[in-house]
């Protein structure tokens, strides 16, 4: 009985499949949806998850990672939820820094700072925050969030925000350290990192941001992969959440600057 219920949730419905199509499009296209003509498509997470898990087979290339968002409270509030959400990112979405983009070929980008997890091995539900911060590494990174629909930011829905792969746009990430490398857990919930573009300082944050420790918010991944039958593979990358509430991405040089001797990462956008 268990297994059919889980069989019936990944059925997609007819809404769902035009949906999922839709924001393919919008993705090809650039050209942005309107959340109002959608709202009713995606009435919980469930549905909202079937419809990003269909966008990525429509995309029909190779998922490299994870993003997570909503890892604080001043966001969870902002979109009305309760927990984090996740989204599938491409492969070829994660740049190495320092990285070079075209602001043309963004929709309505923001940018934001955070660390990038890399599993050294397949990880399940039963590792520890400790598991966790061996069989990773850790970089510092920008994320460039972006969304298929036009004016999003902070309005859309979190229904619209999962069925958009977690408005998933590019992770930049810099020079990776194995994590353990922190002398414990405890160590991640001290991370500093200034956020700058073309020199001028613009915002500062911790890593007591997300979740209150970036290894919680993998974690909290990890297990939500595993209750939907998934997991974060070798190799796969989580952009585990922002330190600071995103400015939007404009043309210039962005360059993020952590302690820890994470060092820097940057982008250059044109």
């Amino acid at each position: 009985m268990k297994e059919n219920t889980v069989v019936k949730e990944n059925l997609l419905s007819k809404n769902e499949e035009q949906f999922a199509q839709a924001l393919f499009d919008a993705y090809k296209s650039q050209d942005p949806l309107t959340e109002s003509d959608w709202t009713n498509n995606v009435p919980d997470d469930h549905s909202a998850y079937r419809v990003q898990d269909k966008l990525m087979q429509l995309k029909n290339a190779p998922v490299g990672g994870y993003k997570v968002s909503l890892t604080s409270k001043q966001t969870q509030d902002m979109f009305d939820s309760t927990e984090p959400l996740y989204g599938a990112q491409l492969a070829d979405h994660f740049l190495k820094s320092p990285a070079q983009v075209k602001l043309n070929d963004l929709m309505e980008p923001l940018v934001e700072v955070e660390l990038v997890f890399r599993a050294k091995e397949d990880l399940s539900e039963n590792d520890s925050l400790t598991d966790l911060l061996n069989k990773t590494t850790v970089a510092p990174a920008l994320e460039v969030p972006d969304s298929r629909f036009k004016d999003w930011f902070p309005s859309l829905s979190k229904y619209m925000v999962m069925s958009d792969a977690a408005v998933g746009g590019l992770v930049v990430y810099g020079e990776e350290f194995d994590t353990n490398l922190f002398k414990n857990v405890e160590a991640l919930e001290n991370v500093n990192c200034t956020l700058y573009h073309d020199n001028e300082e613009l915002k500062s944050g911790k890593s007591t941001e997300v979740l209150g420790n970036p290894l919680k918010s993998l974690k909290w991944l990890v297990d939500k992969l595993a209750l939907q039958g998934k997991q974060l593979m070798k190799d796969q990358r989580v952009s585990s959440g922002t330190f600071v509430l995103p400015p939007s991405l404009t043309r210039g040089n962005w360059q993020a600057k952590f302690d820890n001797g994470l060092g820097d990462v940057s982008l250059n956008v044109q």
